[in-house]
């Protein structure tokens, strides 16, 4: 089994449950955040429909180097913006890992702002870690801004208080 084919049951997996939770996104709550450092719901729901971008960059790539000014965020203004750009980089995201090969996957990858490393590691633990547990983290934080509105949490790993 080629190391793309090892990532592409979890990837599958955790954009399935990512969508799932990005469908729950009500239009109306879109400038809510929970405190003053936060994302509103909109942005945190736009980097997610982003990240798996992020897979793709890791692909076909040598690095991310956010000093350069290329990153520019996802701007969108409701949920069918959202669903639909994730759909589109789920799709390319899938693509490029599906056609990786194992030599390509061990090669370095690396991620720079304000001149500095913060990160460099085989691309397949990039996918991993940067890209992979990246949205986990975020989607989490989704989970607990639609607790907090009173949305039904969508079972993740399990069933959610909402779906028991």
């Amino acid at each position: 089994m080629t190391m793309s084919q090892t990532l592409l049951p979890e990837f599958d997996n955790e954009m399935k449950l990512t969508r799932k939770a990005l469908e729950r996104v009500p239009d109306d709550k879109f400038d809510w955040k929970p405190h003053v450092k936060s994302m509103t719901m909109g942005r945190l729901a736009g980097h997610l429909a982003e990240l798996p971008a992020f897979g793709t960059s890791i692909v076909q790539t040598d690095g991310i180097n956010f000093d350069k000014g290329e990153y520019k965020p996802a701007v969108v203004k409701n949920r069918a913006e959202v669903l639909e750009t994730f759909d589109k980089n789920v799709a390319a995201a899938r693509e490029a890992i599906a056609g990786a090969t194992d030599d390509h996957l061990r090669q370095p990858w690396h991620l720079i702002y304000k001149e500095k490393k913060l990160f460099e590691a085989p691309r397949a633990a990039a996918l991993r870690g940067m890209a992979m547990n990246h949205i986990v983290h975020h989607r989490g934080q989704l989970s607990v801004y639609l607790r907090l509105n009173d949305i039904a949490v969508p079972a993740i790993y399990g069933p959610s208080a909402d779906e028991m």
